[in-house]
């Protein structure tokens, strides 16, 4: 058994830094869990905090129901996967990875058993003579992976292990680790930055913003269900489009207005539309989401489906072969006169036998039964998997309203807290010049908390 539970995780830099906050989260045996977020987001951190690399501000973390928040790296059995792969340069193949087992004293019969038996794995048993300057980049890879491996650990953890290599070996190795998952069975927790990864490799993703948690669920969930516009916009290539919109009509035909455009929302989504009453005829701004692959160029399908078509105009298309990218300009983009210059906003991926040129306008069907809403303020989705969904995501919705308002409510506190204190220190200054003699007359109230006042020092 290799289970991790997670409960209640931080991590806070003596600089006051908060790099994860409140990380909540229980891993299965043999579950290839991925860490995906941008850059800065908390992902190695944590990961580097399940290896006891970097120490726990606050929080518990068990594996196999051990409470591990005080116990050194070589007592969690645990193996750990580096970017930079770290093997020692002098040592040949072989060494780097019977190194590990040389230093728990183990029999050298059962050493050269578990080093050639990895090295048969990942496919560098002719390697074994060899130091790492002799390898290529993938090479020294596998011998950082067989290293791990040899050790037969109750968990694997992987840092962005594939950002080295080149496109080619990157998707060689992403099929060589999850092979290896299979076969070992035990529990992989890997770390990318690479949305691609996350989706081909694990079981469930974490995706991670500024040190929250902002969604973990199956690939396929994230990518249909994400639960908010940054999940949205991260999970999927090219990104999803987003426009500023209004939900319009009657409840029994509900459009989407953005820019100059108006299509119609499939019944079926509309029944999933929490608080609609909300939103409907409102005029209260809602978050339009479209995956470019969801956008259909085809004339059958834009004469079959009248009211979701919109027109754009071709800014330059892009030929991969099996299909095309066209990066458009919707109408309201095209017509306006005051902005000068403005980059395509709608990004379309169609049959790679479109005959759009640069420069056409053009008709583009949108699959409505594949679009997301959004809520502007929250950014959360307003569109529940199922009816039974509803009543939890309106919950979240109210709860993520209240959050704002308490916000809103201590930053307004500490502004007149602020203010109280210059008003205080202009009063005291005044004080002070009129007992020697230099009175000023005070300033309005609504000028003191303007005014920067330096304290004067005191009379020696």
């Amino acid at each position: 058994m290799s289970s991790l539970n997670l409960k209640g995780i931080y991590k806070v830099y003596p600089s006051g830094v908060v790099a994860v906050t409140d990380f909540n989260l229980d891993i299965e045996d043999k579950e290839f869990i991925v860490f995906v977020g941008p850059s800065g987001c908390g992902k190695s951190t944590t990961l580097r905090m399940i290896a006891g690399l970097e120490a726990i501000s606050a929080g518990e973390l068990y594996i196999d129901g051990l409470l591990v928040n005080d116990i050194a790296p070589k007592d969690r059995d645990i193996a750990m996967v580096f970017q930079n792969y770290a093997l020692y340069p002098h040592m040949t193949v072989y060494d780097n990875m019977a190194f590990g087992l040389k230093l728990r004293k183990m029999p050298k019969a059962e050493i050269d058993a578990r080093v050639r038996e990895a090295a048969r794995i990942l496919g560098i048993e002719m390697y074994l003579s060899r130091k790492p300057s002799a390898l290529s980049g993938g090479q020294r890879q596998r011998v950082a992976l067989g290293r791990a491996i040899v050790r037969e650990p109750k968990v694997f953890l992987l840092d962005e292990p594939l950002s080295n290599l080149d496109a080619k070996l990157r998707a060689q190795m992403r099929t060589e680790i999850t092979k290896l998952h299979d076969r070992l069975a035990t529990t992989f927790i890997y770390v990318t930055h690479d949305q691609v990864e996350a989706m081909t490799m694990g079981t469930r993703i974490v995706v991670m913003k500024d040190g929250f948690m902002q969604q973990v669920d199956e690939p396929l969930n994230l990518y249909d269900y994400p639960i908010n516009q940054f999940v949205a916009g991260f999970i999927g290539t090219p990104q999803m489009n987003f426009f500023d919109a209004v939900l319009t009509g009657t409840k029994n035909k509900v459009y989407v207005e953005f820019g100059e455009d108006k299509v119609l929302l499939p019944k079926e989504k509309v029944a999933l539309i929490c608080n609609l009453d909300e939103y409907l005829n409102t005029g209260k701004p809602v978050i339009f989401g479209i995956r470019p692959e969801n956008i259909k160029a085809d004339p059958a399908v834009i004469s079959a489906n009248k009211e979701s078509v919109i027109s754009v105009n071709v800014e330059f298309i892009e030929g991969l072969g099996a299909e095309t990218l066209l990066y458009c300009k919707t109408k309201d983009i095209i017509e306006s006169d005051d902005i000068i210059e403005v980059k395509s906003n709608l990004t379309a991926k169609v049959e790679n036998r479109t005959f759009a040129k640069a420069g056409d306008t053009i008709e583009l069907a949108l699959d409505l039964s594949r679009c997301h809403l959004f809520d502007k303020e929250t950014e959360i989705t307003i569109v529940a998997r199922t009816e039974d969904g509803k009543a939890e995501l309106e919950a979240m919705q109210a709860a993520r309203v209240e959050e704002e308002r308490i916000k809103a409510e201590e930053r307004a506190a500490k502004e007149a807290e602020e203010a109280a204190k210059l008003a205080a220190k202009l009063e005291k200054k005044n004080a002070m010049l009129k007992k020697f003699g230099f009175a000023k007359k005070s300033a309005p109230a609504e000028e003191v908390v303007e005014e920067v006042v330096e304290e004067p020092k005191d009379e020696e």
